[in-house]
């Protein structure tokens, strides 16, 4: 499969031009990541991860267009759109179904803590084809599942690098490369990318850094 980044947590995947969707949120590219989409992905409901507006535009204007997400997402969405209720899907943690050409899987349930005070929200990983797993705003490791190719939250208001590290190495995935970069500068980037590469590469992953509307087969 051909995998795209876009800036943040969003990526774009294309299979026997089939094209698979996870997080348009709104600090990525989100008209550019959705044109010709079949299926979107949605992790979690943080605007970051899905942009309500560009996507309901999208499901309205393509009738192809479906949607997967946590059931707070689900109903947002059906309540944005209209006559597309019936493509958006509610996913717990713990299914499998196909969509767009892709077979997936659903792991986790709950968005890592940011602070006692502040809500936490569902959150779903997704598995596409036994391959990549995008883990949305969470460290959940998939039981018992060889990961080839691991997307890595590098930088979050819930997390430190320590952990990206730890989660990095616990899952163990051949190859590795970032999301979730968007409120870190160039220097610190490099700082986290760096520890992410050097102990990672201990353990078997080899870690790559993707720009913003690179692509790159998996």
């Amino acid at each position: 499969m051909k995998l795209t980044k876009y800036t943040h947590a969003c990526v774009r995947l294309e299979k026997d031009n089939r094209v698979l969707v996870i997080d348009p949120g709104n600090f990525s590219e989100t008209g550019e990541a959705l044109a010709g989409a079949e299926t979107v992905l949605v992790t979690h409901e943080h605007a970051d991860h899905i942009d309500v507006d560009a996507v309901a535009d999208a499901l309205r204007s393509n009738s192809g267009l479906s949607l997967y997400a946590p059931a707070g997402v689900a109903a947002r969405m059906r309540s944005e759109t209209g006559d597309a209720q019936d493509r958006i899907h509610t996913v717990e943690p713990g299914a499998s179904f196909q969509a767009a050409g892709f077979d997936i899987r659903s792991f986790g349930g709950q968005h890592a803590l940011i602070h006692p005070q502040i809500p936490v929200v569902a959150n779903i990983g997704f598995l596409l084809d036994e391959n990549l797993y995008h883990p949305g705003d969470s460290f959940i490791i998939p039981d018992g599942i060889s990961v080839k190719t691991l997307l890595v939250p590098l930088h979050a208001p819930w997390s430190k690098a320590g952990e990206v590290v730890d989660f990095v190495v616990g899952v163990r995935a051949p190859k590795a490369f970032q999301i979730h970069d968007g409120l870190l500068n160039d220097n610190g980037l490099k700082i986290v990318e760096a520890h992410v590469k050097r102990i990672g590469a201990k353990y078997g992953t080899d870690y790559a850094h993707l720009d913003a509307g690179e692509s790159v087969e998996i």
